[in-house]
């Protein structure tokens, strides 16, 4: 009764007005479906070699930035990588940044001006220096600098501060090395922070208090532990806490400081013959751990990255050698107690790893790493723009050699800390060659890299129809 009263009283224009907007209603419902759709899709980067990916940052245009590792460009042996692309994962540029020696990108912050600044290393694992380059919007060099002592991989993680100066964390001399450097590279102070056996800085981070935050990891005589080093605006250190298991290798990647003061930590807890778990840390301002958690199955897992999720809850990325096809990308998101919520794979028949993952302004997840399955080289950057449930579109397809089909090998683990194994193929045996292309020795499957230093390596079979494998000792 009120709806014919209330249609008596419009004039005949407002009916069709009115008759028009209830007519166009459901499409119009539909509007913020597409606008708001999230995009999924892959993508690989990358030359006839061996190139990586360890950071990625969503830029303010939509767009993708990561930095890495290239042995397919640039002037040397190896540069450092850095590739910008449009919100679909399309190349706009790509950098190098090096000479004739070694050059490696670990760690990428987008700075307050809309550049960039890539750490990494410059020299050779083992004997490496910090490398720091400082990049305007478009990626030009407007400065580089290299910073001593001797590394064990030069500098592991950047972040600029509040002064418009950076940050850098790595390992020197069996402990933390701490850096802290003006806006154009120059030292303010330099820190040597001793915790442990075998030490060593992994992330940093600015906190609330302007004070810093690092992780890493440390031993005993007989358990290496995560470490978390809290420290004052000139590097002092307030406190120092440790976690993990004794008698297990513990190692912190990676490392947030969450709203409630506290932080969060990704890593791995690995016991020796017993298979490793993605290590997931929470903690309250003074570094008192109220829950940890682990995550993974029958063989090893890495949890390289973390970052608090919209809603609370955190998402990780790294490795997984139980899940997928055993040598996957592993991505995990929790709840804000970290129970699991869900867990997802990508890769394909050969190996791949995620370092590096960020929410993306549409709600999904933008993850970086390497792919061997995928691409044109031996290893490739690998790029995976996810919905907010980790679902992504269809894998392209495996690479072939000469027309016929490639024989996947899969090491598991990798990354791995004492040897690596080649499933079904342990009395074969398998040539080892460093980043250089020396020979370093012959190994059987199971027993691959035993007694050899921290370092990239590349396996060749021998007598078996298979592309040159990338595996990666880490101490």
């Amino acid at each position: 009764m009120l709806w014919s009263w209330f249609c008596r009283q419009l004039t005949a224009d407002s009916r069709k007005r009115l008759l028009l907007f209830f007519s166009l209603a459901p499409l119009l419902l539909c509007i913020p479906a597409v606008v708001f759709s999230q995009q999924t899709w892959t993508r690989t980067y990358g030359g006839s070699q061996y190139d990586e990916g360890k950071a990625v940052k969503q830029t303010s245009d939509g767009g993708y930035i990561i930095a890495g590792t290239t042995n397919s460009f640039g002037a040397g042996f190896q540069d450092v990588y850095l590739i910008k692309t449009d919100s679909l994962g399309n190349l706009i540029w790509s950098k190098t940044y090096g000479d004739s020696s070694s050059e490696g990108g670990n760690s990428l912050d987008i700075t307050l001006d809309g550049g960039y600044i890539i750490a990494g290393y410059k020299g050779y694992l083992g004997n490496s220096l910090f490398y720091l380059i400082r990049a305007d919007s478009l990626g030009d060099t407007l400065w580089t600098r290299t910073y001593g002592p001797a590394t064990r991989g030069g500098a592991q993680c950047v972040r600029q501060t509040e002064d418009q100066g950076f940050i850098m964390v790595g390992s020197a001399l069996d402990a933390i090395y701490f850096l802290k450097v003006d806006a154009q590279g120059d030292t303010l102070w330099s820190k040597i922070i001793s915790v442990g056996i075998g030490a060593s800085g992994n992330a940093v981070i600015q906190t609330s208090d302007k004070g810093y935050a690092i992780t890493g990891s440390a031993a005993d005589t007989h358990t290496g532990y995560v470490i978390l080093v809290k420290t004052d605006s000139l590097g002092s250190v307030e406190w120092r806490n440790a976690y993990g298991w004794a008698w297990v290798s513990n190692i912190g990647y990676a490392l947030q400081q969450t709203p409630d003061g506290g932080y969060i930590i990704a890593g791995m807890a690995h016991g020796g013959m017993v298979p490793g778990d993605a290590y997931l840390i929470k903690t309250d301002a003074q570094g008192n751990s109220p829950w940890s958690k682990t995550f993974g199955g029958s063989q090893d897992e890495y949890g390289y990255s973390v970052q608090q999720t919209s809603d609370g809850g955190y998402i990780v990325a790294g490795y997984t050698a139980s899940f997928g096809t055993g040598g996957d990308v592993y991505l995990i998101k929790t709840s804000s107690s970290g129970d699991s919520l869900w867990a997802r794979t990508y890769g394909g028949p050969e190996s791949e790893v995620g370092y590096s993952v960020q929410q993306t302004a549409d709600g999904g997840y933008i993850i970086v790493g390497n792919t061997t399955s995928f691409g044109a080289g031996y290893d490739d950057v690998y790029l995976i723009k996810t919905d907010g449930n980790g679902n992504v579109g269809v894998e392209t397809q495996v690479r072939q050699l000469d027309g016929s089909t490639v024989r996947p090998l899969k090491t598991t683990p990798n990354p791995f800390t004492s040897f690596a194994s080649v499933p079904g193929h342990s009395s074969d045996r398998f040539a080892l060659y460093d980043i250089s292309g020396r020979k370093v020795g012959v190994f059987k499957g199971d027993r691959i890299g035993l007694g050899l230093s921290a370092g990239v390596y590349f396996l060749k079979p021998q007598g078996l129809d298979s592309k040159p494998l990338r595996i990666v000792k880490l101490r």
